[in-house]
């Protein structure tokens, strides 16, 4: 059995792990919204979950600040997790909660490729923009953008609101390089579809060179060659990575 990798939990630990921080308004319903994710995707109820990330997507996308942020990047490859699921698994998933039945498994693999490498492309360009910059660096560039719109609210609810984000951030330069290798991995679960064997083991070898504890890329990549697969052990299973532990620096 193949392992496809989701990632829409690292987005609902990172934002409701922290209640204490005072969280734009304006995208509270969106992270609140991705608290059901996990639960369709337990249930296979793939319906929901296109609905559920179209809708977050709209509410993310309609503030400038937000249009081509890291939060879109965990989208794109939480539908791609989904369009990979529904090709590979597709019998045993009943037609009432698979919107794209009708749809060839060729076409969703491509799909899926499509939202991967848009997710990456998010990851890198927000890499790129944030990368060596220190908080008030960050802090000064976000600025201008992020308080447009939030003009009505208390000069001071306003600050603390930006100096959330910033730490948002900060977090994410970190959280992406694993977000990254989560992308590798699903990226060599398309090519391995393909027949494209050499290039899966590539995808799954980066994957774990961006994050060393990624055992779906591990295991993937063991099945490619006929090694026997690694099973976390008693202290992986109780205590998962945290998202500040487990980045591969």
């Amino acid at each position: 059995m193949l392992i496809v990798a989701v990632v829409g939990i690292l987005l609902a630990r990172s934002y409701y792990g922290n209640r204490n921080r005072l969280v734009d308004p304006r995208i509270v319903s969106a992270r609140e919204l991705y608290e059901g994710y996990n639960e369709y995707a337990r249930t296979g109820n793939y319906l929901r979950i296109f609905a559920l990330l179209d809708t977050i997507e709209k509410i993310y996308r309609s503030i400038p600040h937000y249009e081509e942020s890291f939060e879109l990047g965990v989208l794109e490859n939480n539908r791609a997790a989904a369009l990979l699921t529904i090709a590979l698994y597709r019998d045993s998933i009943p037609e009432s909660s698979n919107p794209l039945n009708e749809l060839a498994s060729d076409t969703l693999v491509q799909m899926a490729s499509f939202h991967i490498h848009e997710a990456i492309r998010l990851y890198d360009q927000w890499n790129t923009t944030y990368s060596g910059l220190n908080r008030d660096e960050i802090r000064e560039h976000i600025k201008p953008e992020f308080l447009q719109g939030l003009e009505p609210l208390d000069m001071v609810l306003r600050e603390k609101y930006l100096e959330t984000r910033t730490e948002e951030i900060e977090e994410a330069l970190t959280e992406n390089q694993r977000r990254l290798s989560v992308c590798c991995t699903n990226l060599g679960l398309v090519h391995r579809y393909r027949g494209e064997y050499i290039e899966a083991a590539e995808q799954y070898k980066k994957a774990i060179e961006l994050w060393d504890r990624n055992l779906d890329a591990e295991n993937n990549l063991n099945k490619l060659l006929n090694k026997p697969l690694r099973k976390r052990n008693f202290i992986q299973r109780m205590f998962p990575p945290s998202k500040k532990t487990s980045t591969n620096n």
